[in-house]
């Protein structure tokens, strides 16, 4: 039977890399280039101030001068209290200050007689024989008795007057004005409610949504081409055809254990009031690497059950690399894994194709 027989050169092809001969086969480059490029990521819109305004004393609301939406600027009064009770107070605390006044001139007045009693009776023991030394001694005791006195009475009058500066400064906080600037978003009470100095006792909440903040949960995969100060663009839901943008101003530095993604906020600054707190953007968030990125043909990458791998020419031997897969670019891919750029592999990879088996390029 001659070798030139179909049947025969078919046997004889296909015994071929089995027997050492190099099976020839189309190799492919890989390419080393930067990646840069957008995915979707869902966001958050908080804003960049809010605050529950609480009353510091207990009273009753006389006046709410905001509503929902209401738009304050800093330092606006926004409610009134009314505590009636707080006055009877303020004139306790002004009658205690006045009588320890009192108490304190008197002991000065006191402390002044001791002192001169007590300036003659010296004079008076220069001259020998004159005055007893255990009377020296007494009017020197009643003075320094007088001068403690005074101190007493001093201390007092400065705590009732501090008193009564404290309870003069407890009706001040009957006027609630706003922190900032920004708007009313909610309004809990009325006028004539009672409320007190509660955690829950929230008269309203004010919110700054001129400034806002926007969380993004960065998966793991894209933390690392995260940039301080880069300029981010988005899209809301309300306004599909608009394009906004904000800036990278805050990042976590920690992973959540849960979802493994990296809370990074952008101030974003809402000029025009389209955007509101609570809102889902779209943002456009940009991969970028620090290195370039290896990409194959779509081809070249085998997937089976036990591995991922490339088909790489080894001096003319099959070498499995295992890679991972990273982003798809047209008809390439990006893979992960022992390769560098310039390493020829095989275009189209099978399995069937053995580690260690001779390999030449056609």
């Amino acid at each position: 039977m001659k070798p030139t027989d179909p049947l025969i050169s078919l046997a004889f092809a296909v015994l071929l890399p089995a027997s050492g001969w190099a099976q020839s086969t189309d190799l492919a480059a890989v390419i080393a280039k930067p990646v840069s490029r957008n995915v979707d990521l869902p966001g958050e819109f908080f804003p960049f101030l809010s605050v529950s305004l609480h009353a510091k004393v207990p009273g009753y609301v006389e006046r709410v001068l905001v509503d929902r939406g209401s738009v304050v600027k800093q330092g606006d009064l926004l409610v009134e209290l009314t505590a009636p009770e707080m006055q009877a107070q303020i004139a306790e605390a002004e009658s205690k200050f006045e009588a320890a006044e009192a108490d304190r001139l008197q002991a000065e007045a006191q402390f002044a007689a001791a002192e001169s009693t007590y300036e003659r009776t010296r004079k008076a023991a220069e001259t020998p024989g004159a005055v007893a030394g255990n009377e020296l001694i007494q009017t020197e005791k009643q003075m320094d008795a007088a001068k403690a006195l005074v101190n007493s009475r001093q201390r007092a009058s400065r705590a009732a007057e501090a008193s009564v500066r404290s309870q003069k400064e407890l009706v001040a906080y009957l006027k609630i004005t706003a922190p900032f600037e920004g708007v009313v978003t909610d309004r809990l009470v009325h006028p004539g409610a009672l409320v007190g100095t509660g955690a829950d006792a929230a008269l309203l909440i004010v919110q700054q949504i001129s400034h806002l903040r926007l969380v993004v949960a960065v998966p793991e995969e894209h933390v690392g081409g995260i940039a301080h100060g880069a300029k981010v663009d988005f899209n809301v839901p309300a306004y599909p055809e608009r394009l906004y943008s904000g800036t990278v101003a805050r990042i976590a530095h920690a992973l959540d254990q849960k979802t493994r993604t990296m809370a990074v906020e952008l101030d974003v600054f809402n000029r025009d009031g389209s955007l509101s707190p609570g809102m889902y953007p779209t943002v456009k968030w940009p991969v970028r690497r620090t290195r370039p990125a290896l990409f194959v043909p779509r081809s070249s990458v085998v997937t089976t059950t036990e591995r991922t791998f490339v088909i790489r020419d080894n001096n003319g031997r099959v070498e499995w690399v295992d890679v991972k897969r990273g982003a798809a670019e047209g008809d390439l891919i990006e893979v992960i894994g022992n390769l560098k750029a310039g390493d020829r592999i095989v275009r189209r990879g099978t399995d069937e194709l053995r580690e260690g088996a001779p390999i030449q390029a056609r």
